[in-house]
């Protein structure tokens, strides 16, 4: 295992500044996982990582030793890519011993090494077919048993299962995920997915042009976003917005006077520079009930415009005044051909946002959380 400290890392391309100071620090064994839209510079972050970009300016330690001019086969890194990368024209078991027969392994050693990596990928019957022969799941994990068998420090993974259907992604999640326990080895992984981000990471990393936005746990970033941004693009659906206007602060948090009607008291850090200035209100769909409002519940008038059924749970998509809105709908359902759906929620699990987009931070946990 190792940790990987990024002091700085500069990425550019001529005049163009694909990524800027970018300063992080990734623990022995976690698993972190960088997410962001296209463009963000996550790929290119993870490939500077791996010695297949040079580094524009700053410092990349791996396990305490500088590598900025050390080449990729020699960080001792092992990587799995969308494209699985196999030789066509080699069995699997070749597949897997080409890295230590080209660092001269005995062939015991190689030998004794396929028979345990191909033990804990499930993949010893699969030992003598070709990459043709195989799904594209079994590509997959025959793609990171070849990482394995260099016994790297780190693993990087770029969008490792983007090929695959639904079915096979959810499947090799949860073998990546039991590789991660199983080996306990750093691992650095890309992905466009955030259900990928959410269920496998220790910590995620969302970036933007070239940013980071944030760092923290999935529980921090779903329920503390630092920015819009960050609350917008965690969550699916995602976060709900309103725009408001502040109408007064005090010990409580602040009083918000909503465009689509009611004014509500947001429990954030009282700030009298905000009051008379537009934010927005930020309120996940699962954080809206269709109770009866209460003294501290705020009230919405949603009119309906579609009902998505997704088995055991359903969203109801609609507007309030001139802001889209989603919710997710109750349990005991919701009146089938309505126009009209009134909704709550608790002051406690609203978000505010400042006209930059920064959050304003909360005078205590949200009512959602357990």
């Amino acid at each position: 295992m190792a940790d990987v400290r990024l002091e700085g890392l500069k990425k550019t391309f001529g005049t163009i500044e694909i990524l800027s100071n970018i300063d992080l620090t990734i623990d022995h064994g976690e698993f972190v996982i960088f997410v962001g839209p296209s463009g963000s510079g996550k790929s290119t972050l993870l490939r500077m990582i791996g010695g297949l970009e040079p580094i524009s300016g700053g410092r990349l330690l791996i396990d305490n030793e500088l590598v900025n001019d050390i080449d990729a086969a020699d960080r001792n890194l092992g990587m799995v890519f969308q494209s699985y990368a196999l030789y066509p024209h080699m069995t699997v078991k070749e597949n897997l011993a080409f890295p230590l027969r080209m660092a001269k392994a005995g062939k015991a050693a190689i030998a004794a090494k396929i028979a345990k990596t191909a033990s804990l990928l499930q993949i010893d019957h699969l030992l003598e077919r070709k990459p043709r022969q195989l799904s594209g799941g079994q590509r997959q994990r025959v793609a990171i048993g070849r990482a394995i068998m260099r016994e790297p420090k780190v693993f990087l993974f770029d969008e490792p299962l983007s090929n695959l259907d639904t079915d096979l992604r959810v499947q090799m999640r949860v073998q990546i995920a039991k590789l991660h326990k199983q080996l306990g080895n750093t691992m650095i992984y890309v992905t466009h997915d955030q259900v990928e981000a959410m269920t496998l990471a220790d910590k995620i990393v969302v970036l933007k042009d070239g940013n980071i936005e944030q760092v923290g746990s999935p529980h921090d970033l779903y329920h503390n976003p630092a920015s819009r941004f960050v609350a917008g693009f965690i969550g699916s659906p995602k976060m709900n917005f309103l725009g408001g206007k502040v109408e007064a602060a005090h010990e409580h948090g602040m009083d918000v006077r909503l465009d689509a009607g009611p004014t509500i008291s947001v429990p954030v850090q009282p700030d009298q520079m905000l009051v008379g200035k537009p934010v927005t209100v930020g309120i996940r769909p699962d954080d809206f009930s269709s109770s009866m409002p209460g003294q501290q519940e705020i009230s919405i008038e949603l009119g309906v415009d579609f009902v998505e059924h997704l088995g055991s749970v359903t969203y109801i998509y609609g507007n309030a005044g001139n802001e889209a809105l989603v919710a997710r709908a109750p349990q005991s359902g919701w009146p089938k051909g309505a126009s009209k759906f009134t909704l709550t929620a608790a002051p406690a699990d609203c978000h505010l946002f400042m006209g930059n987009g920064k959050a304003v931070w909360r005078l205590h946990a949200p009512a959602s959380w357990s």
